[in-house]
């Protein structure tokens, strides 16, 4: 039998849990503010986009280094629908993540970089996440031209992290968790490493970047259909995807900093691209909404990884926008995101999806090592753009995150979130769907 659950009674549970944690939040940030009042605030961690350029003059040998990240969280969520049965959920350890990262100083301005997951929700076995060369300086041209062009260029190249909108640098990547203030990500994560190359320009606050890729998590040569009994050739230079961004990212004085960036992101053709269903890691809310079919799968950690999240999935046409800001006045931080993608997926069912997420995040403490902060994030399907006579409703999916969070050191943090989401308009849960709770989380970065 399905479990029934009173409608007005969920909603005034969810206000009440809501009321709290925001209750909770102020007073721990009053208290603490209170403390350290008199000491000067120089963060322990500041707020990174993309990376500063290389020293170049101390370069006088090869150099590498060697970092890691480890993550694990305390998960106890409840899920709830009226039209579905769910699995059960307990409350328990989730499995612990970890990256490993090589980094090697080659020559003056020339950087390599090996990034691995050790262990991650969707493979617990260890999975390279990719690599890259980085170029801030081209020492092997001998021209004064070109010195003077690359002290405003980088030139990366490699399979890597694609630098599609600025919420990618504000997200958990498996076990480095330590650039997102909240436990999860954003309901739609444009999130994926591919083959690309990308070029930015930075000056005095510009910023300008232009970049091409395949597009696609695992690149083929080719592929079979057993239904169809036929081989398929892909060639590269026929699915390549373009994508940009510019903006302005300024330090106005000592309290305040602006930041503002447009990107966008187009593909015509392509197999399966990846830029929403890219993410090898997985969710951090581990088998919420998971129906009981019956099967081992139901329960098993590798399986339905992305739950909590809904995206168009992979694509075999794509255009995307983002539009974001940051501001950050002494310890109060806001960022916003604006998204659109619309195209086609590989069934050749038409999409139009749209996100908004807004999130304030209060740094406070001597160094600023403590933080709280709310996150609202909203997503949409308008499929009647498409079908005006579809009987299917714009489904829609909503949550809020509150966090308050610790770094013990630059390289320790501890962070606590009380999240809820809610889907509307989905048949296969029906007219009350949901999952809510707390999770605790731990991770060291290095």
């Amino acid at each position: 039998m399905k479990k029934e659950y009173t409608k007005t009674g969920k909603k005034m549970a969810i206000s009440n849990y809501a009321i709290r944690a925001i209750l909770i939040i102020v007073t721990f940030i009053s208290f603490v503010n209170l403390t350290f009042a008199q000491e000067k605030k120089v963060p322990i961690r500041e707020t990174v986009f993309e990376a500063a350029q290389i020293d170049s003059i101390a370069f006088d040998k090869v150099k590498v280094d060697v970092g890691g990240d480890f993550a694990i969280q305390y998960q106890t969520l409840d899920h709830h629908a009226n039209g579905a049965n769910l699995i059960p959920l307990g409350s328990n350890f989730n499995l612990p993540t970890a990256n490993m990262n090589i980094g090697a100083f080659l020559e003056k301005g020339v950087y390599v970089k090996l990034e691995t997951y050790l262990s991650a929700r969707h493979h617990n076995e260890t999975w390279v996440k990719g690599g890259y060369l980085l170029l801030d300086q081209m020492p092997f041209i001998k021209s004064d031209a070109i010195e003077n062009i690359m002290k405003y260029m980088t030139l990366k190249v490699g399979v890597m992290e694609l630098d599609f909108g600025d919420a990618h640098y504000r997200r958990s990547d498996n076990g480095n968790t330590v650039r997102n203030p909240f436990v999860g990500n954003y309901i739609m994560d444009a999130f994926t490493t591919a083959p690309g190359l990308e070029l930015t320009f930075r000056n005095n606050g510009l910023i300008a970047m232009g970049g091409v890729t395949t597009g696609t998590l695992k690149p083929a040569l080719t592929s079979y259909s057993a239904a169809s009994k036929k081989y398929t050739a892909y060639n590269g230079e026929s699915i390549l995807a373009f994508y940009g961004k510019i903006g302005y990212d300024k330090q106005v004085n000592e309290d305040l900093r602006l930041r503002g960036t447009a990107s966008i992101y187009n593909c015509g053709k392509h197999y399966g691209g990846t830029l929403y269903n890219g993410d090898r890691a997985g969710s951090r809310y581990y088998f919420v909404m998971n129906r009981e079919t019956f099967s081992p799968d139901d329960v098993d950690v590798t399986k339905n990884h992305t739950s909590g999240r809904w995206s168009p999935g992979s694509h075999n046409a794509i255009n995307a926008i983002m539009f974001n800001l940051f501001a950050k006045y002494k310890g109060l931080e806001l960022f916003g995101t604006y998204e659109i993608a619309n195209g086609t997926n590989p069934s050749k069912t038409k999409f139009n999806f749209g996100q908004y997420a807004v999130e304030g995040i209060y740094r406070f403490g001597g160094h600023e090592q403590f933080f709280g902060g709310a996150r609202y994030n909203s997503v949409i399907n308008s499929v009647k753009k498409y079908n005006a006579n579809s009987t299917v409703d714009d489904p829609s999916v909503d949550r809020l995150q509150f966090a308050l969070g610790w770094f013990f050191t630059k390289n320790i943090i501890m962070k606590v979130e009380y999240m809820q989401q809610k889907y509307n308009k989905f048949p296969i849960y029906g007219t009350d769907a949901g999952f809510d709770g707390v999770i605790v989380e731990a991770a060291i970065s290095f």
